[in-house]
């Protein structure tokens, strides 16, 4: 294991020397990984197709466009970004001007997961990058080439005293988050979340946590079946269902409940044909631990479309889920997976407090026609973010921040909010020397009665 008290140490003695701060610095370093994404698709896509079994269109799709969006953005928004925003003055700051600064916090580190390595590494680097900040950047050692292909990157394109990364597993997370960071990012499930906020808490470091949850679809007895059908089969099956903002389960009208079964079967069928195991299109499950635990998640209520499985290839089809019950193993944790649970509702009132019952999820997508009930679930049930009408493609803009809330997680990024999360608003009152106003100061005497004439 590398000495990371060393690492961290150095990083620290390089952001004193205030070299990332300038913007020609940060766009020299964003325009290099840009031009490495470039010349390394090809590597790029491989690594994910051994880790994941990603296609080259999904993984082109879900990884290296989703980074390349976040890269011209930041490029083309840097400049602004940094500026010192103007703030309004109040009365008794007066005569003076206020100004807020955005300062980078100094060495970062970055733990990113498995199930999009590259995008959920890369994205959060940018910010850091722009923010002007340093930064240790920890994948995640069950996709290994990704890992092998991210220490690559770091090290052809930065200095390991301002981007280092470090590859391993819980023996190499544990080692850095004894270190004394000044700002954190974990990307990952809510159990690690915990461990991780808990570490930061020692040294008093902030921290962005990008968790997950039981992100619901609700199908209301207005919705277009046929569209609902097939974004929330694409939604939930892609990457195998190992998104953290896929569809976990659907709670759909009773009346609709059939109807929506047979045109989920018929999109499934559509997308991934009828042998989806042998599909190149259809990823694998990242590990024998997590295809195990699916497997045994199969178990809850009646298997109504798909089920087969292929231990060797780690390869489980789409499978639709239906008789659940709230109560069943498949209800009682994230699936990270591709089984979707269907359960009926009869009444807005009885989703809305089945949800409630539950931690705040990461996602929440509704299908629906009627405004009365978009208004009620948007106005009722706190999420991270979602869509009406579609599945998944909320975090797919650099316009909106991107994160949870509660057990979900804290803190969002994309676009200008990266930039944000990995700096410090400081807020500046610059005083001029006259007038200097005499109410301020002692003795107060009868200036009580003249000051509240001013308020």
């Amino acid at each position: 294991m590398q000495d990371f008290t060393a690492m961290v140490n150095a990083q620290r003695a390089y952001f004193l020397t205030q070299a990332t701060k300038p913007y020609a610095f940060r766009m020299r370093m964003l325009n290099a990984l840009d031009a490495w994404i470039e010349a390394n698709e090809e590597r790029i896509l491989s690594a994910l197709t051994e880790d994941l079994g990603k296609s080259a269109y999904e993984g082109y799709l879900t990884e290296i466009a989703m980074v390349k969006q976040e890269l011209q953005d930041a490029k083309r928004n840097l400049k602004r970004w940094m500026r010192p925003r103007r703030a309004r003055t109040a009365m008794g700051q007066l005569p003076g001007r206020c100004r807020i600064y955005r300062e980078p916090y100094g060495v970062t580190l970055i733990m990113s997961p498995w199930n999009y390595p590259f995008q959920l590494t890369v994205a959060p680097l940018i910010g850091a990058i722009c923010a002007g900040d340093c930064a240790v950047v920890k994948p995640s050692a069950y996709s290994a080439a990704t890992s092998r292909l991210l220490r690559d990157m770091a090290e052809a394109l930065f200095e390991p005293r301002y981007i280092a990364a470090v590859e391993g597993g819980r023996e190499e997370n544990a080692g850095l988050l004894e270190q004394k960071f000044d700002f954190i990012f974990f990307t990952g499930s809510p159990a690690v979340g915990r461990l991780v906020m808990q570490k930061a808490a020692a040294h008093l470091t902030p921290v962005s946590l990008e968790l997950g949850g039981k992100s619901p679809v609700i199908v209301d007895e207005t919705a277009d079946i046929a569209l609902a059908a097939r974004r929330i089969a694409w939604g939930k099956f892609l990457n195998a269902g190992q998104t953290c903002v896929a569809p976990d389960y659907v709670l759909v009208h009773h009346s609709r409940e059939q109807q929506l079964l047979e045109a989920l079967i018929g999109e499934v069928r559509a997308m991934y044909t009828s042998a989806p195991l042998r599909n190149p299109d259809f990823p694998k499950i990242i590990n024998l631990r997590h295809f195990e635990r699916l497997v045994g998640l199969m178990q809850s209520g009646v298997i109504s479309h798909g089920g087969q499985i292929d231990v060797w290839e780690r390869r489980i089809a789409p499978t639709l889920l239906t008789d659940v019950t709230w109560d069943e193993p498949i209800m009682q944790e994230e699936i990270f997976g591709p089984l979707l649970p269907i359960l009926t509702y009869r009444s807005l009132d009885e989703a809305i407090a089945r949800i409630l019952e539950r931690p705040k999820p990461l996602a929440l997508y509704l299908f629906t026609q009627s405004a009365q009930t978009r208004a009620r679930v948007l106005e009722e049930v706190s999420f991270g973010g979602g869509c009406v009408n579609d599945t998944v493609l909320h975090l797919a803009t650099t316009h909106m921040p991107f994160g949870g809330v509660g057990e979900s997680g804290m803190g969002g990024y994309h676009g200008r909010y990266s930039f944000e999360t990995f700096s410090h608003p400081k807020s500046v009152l610059t005083r001029f020397a006259w007038p200097d106003i005499s109410l301020r100061y002692p003795p107060y005497g009868d200036k009580l009665k003249r000051l509240k004439k001013l308020m």
